[in-house]
């Protein structure tokens, strides 16, 4: 019984061939990540800003803006940090936000492994 099995399986594995890989297409993105509704000293506001949270919550709606099936691929460069005085007067500090991140993106290639041919 085993041995039929294992017969079985090697003749699927000779006539199943190989199979291709996966193509993508790739994007880079470049954008500003919002700055913080607080107001705090400047070097925790930077701090704030560069976190590796924000850096990855940002990029990742930086691709979805692209539409259905963008992803991040990485993070080529985090930008740098700008601050600007509280808006609101009665507060002492300032707000920070990233400038110029730029991300790369990618999308599955319509046509390739994983998807109908000319479908896309």
């Amino acid at each position: 019984m085993k041995l039929k099995l294992i017969g079985l399986l090697m003749t699927l594995s000779f006539y199943a061939g190989g199979s291709m890989a996966t193509e993508y297409i790739y994007r880079d993105l470049m954008a500003n990540t919002l700055a913080s509704p607080k107001c705090m000293v400047e070097e925790d506001a930077i701090a704030n800003a560069s976190r590796d949270y924000n850096i990855k919550r940002f990029s990742k709606k930086f691709c979805q803006t692209q539409g259905y099936g963008w992803h991040v691929d990485k993070v080529k460069d985090t930008g740098k940090a700008v601050c600007e005085a509280c808006p609101d007067t009665s507060k002492t500090g300032v707000t920070c936000h990233l400038e110029d991140v730029v991300v790369q993106c990618k999308r599955i290639k319509p046509g390739s492994v994983g998807m109908l041919p000319g479908k896309g």
